[in-house]
C-alpha cells in the first residue's frame, strides 16, 4: 500500500514536471486591466508580441477595464497559477488598496514577476500661462493660498497623487480639480480653465512639443530623454521627490518557479531588444526588466508611499 502511494506521488510529480518541462503548451493570456488604446495597453500589445515569438505561443491581451484596475487584477489573481495567465499591471495596483475599503482579492494573491517600465510624469502649464517654471509655480502656490488648482483624471490617479505629494512636500495650498479622465484635464489646461496638472509625457509630448502646452518640470530623479531641456522636480524646488506611471507584471500565487523562471527570462530578452526599447523610449518610457525580488522591493515603496501620501492628504475616491 505504501509502495503504491509513493509510486502514485512519483509519477504525479513527474507528470507536473513534465508539463513545466513543456510550458508553454497554449496561448498564454496577458490581462490589462485598463481600457484599450491607453499607453499600458499598448507597450502590453508590444511586449505581447515579441514575449509570444520568444516562448514559440501567442500571448493574447485581454483588456478587463474598471475600478481602477481591480476587476483585471481580480480576474487574475483568481486565475490557475500555471503560466497561462499574466497580470500586465499599473501604479494604481499600489494606490487601490488605500482608497478601497475593501478590495476584491487577497494583497498575496499575487507575485511578482518583472517591473517592466517606468514612465515619469510632466508639469504642464498652458503655453501663454505667466507660470514660468516648477519654481515659478510654488511661489505663486506660497504667496496666493487656495487660488492655484491643478487638474486631474481623477482621485486615484497617479497624476492627482503626484501633485498631492509635491503639495505635501512643499506645504502648499492648492485646490483639485477632478476630471473622470485625463484627455479632458489636459484639455482644459491647454484652456486655461486649470492652472496646472501632472500628465504622462505620452499624452502631452505632442501639444508640448507643437508649443501649445509648457512643460515645467519631470517627476523623475532623472532628466527625461524626450524632453532633455525640462529640469525635474528633484533638482529645483524638492530634493528626492520622485512619482512615476510604471507597468509591471505580476502572476497568481504559488505559479511554478519553472514556469516564472521561463516567462521572466523571455520578458527580460525582449525589453533589451533596440526596437522594442526604441518604441518605448520614443513615447517617453523607460524600460527595465527586473528580476522578481526587485519588483517585490519597488512594490513595497510605492506601497508605503501612496499609502503615506493618501493617509495625510485625506484622499477619497471621486
Amino acid at each position: 500500500m505504501i509502495h503504491s502511494i509513493r509510486r502514485l506521488l512519483a509519477a504525479s510529480l513527474f507528470v507536473a514536471a513534465s508539463a513545466q518541462a513543456a510550458f508553454p503548451e497554449r496561448p498564454i493570456t496577458l490581462v490589462v486591466p485598463y481600457a484599450p488604446g491607453g499607453s499600458a495597453d499598448a507597450l502590453a500589445r508590444v511586449l505581447a508580441v515579441r514575449v509570444g515569438a520568444k516562448l514559440g505561443t501567442s500571448v493574447i491581451v485581454d483588456n478587463k477595464p474598471g475600478a481602477s484596475g481591480t476587476i483585471g487584477a481580480s480576474f487574475a489573481a483568481k486565475a490557475a497559477p500555471d503560466g497561462y495567465t499574466v497580470l500586465y499591471d499599473a501604479t494604481p495596483y499600489s494606490i487601490n488598496p488605500h482608497l478601497f475599503a475593501r478590495m476584491p482579492f487577497a494583497a498575496n494573491a499575487l507575485q511578482p514577476l518583472a517591473l517592466v517600465s517606468l514612465a515619469p510624469n510632466i508639469v504642464i502649464v498652458r503655453a501663454e500661462s505667466p507660470v514660468k517654471s516648477i519654481k515659478d509655480l510654488a511661489d505663486r502656490a506660497k504667496a496666493e493660498p487656495g487660488k492655484i488648482n491643478f487638474a486631474s483624471g481623477g482621485s486615484g490617479t497617479v497624476q492627482r497623487l503626484a501633485a498631492e505629494l509635491l503639495r505635501q512636500r512643499l506645504g502648499l495650498d492648492m485646490v483639485h480639480v477632478g476630471y473622470k479622465s485625463g484627455g479632458p484635464a489636459i484639455v482644459d489646461t491647454m484652456g486655461g480653465q486649470v492652472d496646472f496638472m501632472f500628465s504622462t509625457i505620452a499624452a502631452s509630448y505632442p501639444l508640448v512639443a507643437s508649443g501649445k502646452l509648457r512643460a515645467l518640470a519631470v517627476s523623475s530623479p532623472q532628466r527625461s530623454p524626450r524632453l532633455p531641456d525640462v529640469p525635474t522636480i528633484a533638482e529645483t524646488v524638492a530634493p528626492g521627490y520622485e512619482a512615476y506611471e510604471w507597468n509591471g507584471l505580476l502572476l497568481p500565487a504559488g505559479t511554478p518557479a519553472a514556469v516564472a523562471d521561463k516567462l521572466h527570462k523571455a520578458v527580460v530578452e525582449v525589453l533589451k531588444e533596440d526596437e522594442v526599447r526604441q518604441r518605448f523610449v520614443d513615447v517617453g518610457v523607460q524600460p527595465v526588466g527586473s528580476t522578481p525580488a526587485e519588483f517585490a522591493v519597488f512594490l513595497k515603496k510605492e506601497d508605503a508611499k501612496w499609502a503615506d501620501v493618501i493617509r495625510k492628504g485625506n484622499i477619497k475616491l471621486d
